[in-house]
């Protein structure tokens, strides 16, 4: 079926996307929608699949269905759905035009050396790759920090493994080599770039040393570059995280991150049935900590706030 309809595995999973819940750091996904209510709706779309094989499907990637369950999800901000609603659409308007979008975040650090790493691999019986019984950070090797770059259009990624701090400089050189390497090649007419990210972290919207390295970010490309932010707490919505970083999780379970080139061609050999192609590259800039930005230097920064949530959606505006 899949050798007939290349496009049905993207089909399949764009109906998914709106109804995906979970750990977005488990492979494991699922959704709440039936098999045959999946099969009308892309044989709506001119694809020939009945309820059996989507379901064959959804478990090749990785869904199960599955019954509600309470839990205490705590306070949720009020303009919460009415941020969502907003980023969509201007995910949808960037894409009618023909501008990146992309999706950007932090994966978890990871320790460097001959450390157990979570999962499986096929070796021979009883000969199991033998790792350090503890988990203390070896001083040579330090840790490992991918800083990701998801294009949400072109379903390619990019991700900067750094080896000193997470910053906000750390997160815009990021960007700045994802454009470099991928972007630009892909959007060589763009005029904006939007930037969806979580609302902490070192892209997040309270810091002033983002908004300033954007900023620098924006006249070093000449685009101007958009950013809203998911409110606090939702993280899990961020596209990078169920669309690639679950997939370079699984790409490396049960292989000791033993060099940075491991971590780099471990990422960078992370591909999907449904097209993922991702690219790495270490970057073994340094990134200080307890930069401070003067009002001075915030003034600087040409930036656009929206009228709604002007604190989560802005645009940066290039200089030159």
């Amino acid at each position: 079926m899949i050798e007939r309809d290349r496009t049905l595995l993207q089909a399949l999973q764009s109906l998914l996307e709106a109804s995906t819940r979970g750990d977005p750091q488990s492979p494991l996904l699922w959704t709440s929608k039936s098999t045959r209510h999946l099969a009308d709706a892309l044989v709506q779309q001119g694809h020939h699949v009945s309820h059996d094989t989507v379901a064959r499907l959804l478990d090749e990637l990785h869904y199960s269905l599955q019954a509600n369950r309470k839990t205490k999800e705590g306070s949720a901000h009020p303009d919460r759905d009415a941020q969502f609603e907003h980023i969509n659409k201007q995910v949808r308007a960037f894409q009618k035009r023909g501008q990146p979008v992309v999706s950007v975040d932090t994966k978890k650090k990871e320790l460097i050396g001959d450390f157990k790493n979570a999962g499986h691999e096929w070796h021979p019986q009883g000969q199991p790759v033998k790792v350090r019984s503890k988990d203390f950070v070896d001083k040579h090797l330090g840790k490992g920090i991918p800083y990701g770059v998801y294009d949400i259009t072109a379903n390619n990624g990019w991700v900067s493994v750094g080896i000193d701090h997470d910053t906000a400089q750390f997160a815009a050189e990021s960007l700045h080599r994802w454009w470099q390497q991928m972007g630009s090649r892909v959007y060589p007419t763009a005029k904006a770039l939007l930037v969806t990210a979580d609302a902490g972290g070192s892209n997040g919207y309270r810091l002033r040393l983002w908004k300033v390295a954007l900023q620098a970010l924006a006249d070093a490309i000449g685009l101007r570059i958009s950013v809203c932010h998911f409110p606090p707490g939702t993280s899990k919505w961020n596209k990078i995280e169920h669309r690639m970083f679950c997939h370079i999780t699984e790409n490396w379970r049960g292989k000791p991150l033993v060099s940075r080139a491991v971590i780099v061609n471990l990422i960078g050999n992370t591909k999907t049935r449904t097209g993922l192609t991702i690219k790495a590259e270490l970057d073994e800039n340094r990134y200080p900590t307890g930069i401070k930005v003067s009002d001075e230097d915030l003034a600087a920064v040409r930036i656009k706030r929206e009228k709604f949530h002007g604190d989560w959606n802005y645009t940066i505006l290039p200089r030159v």
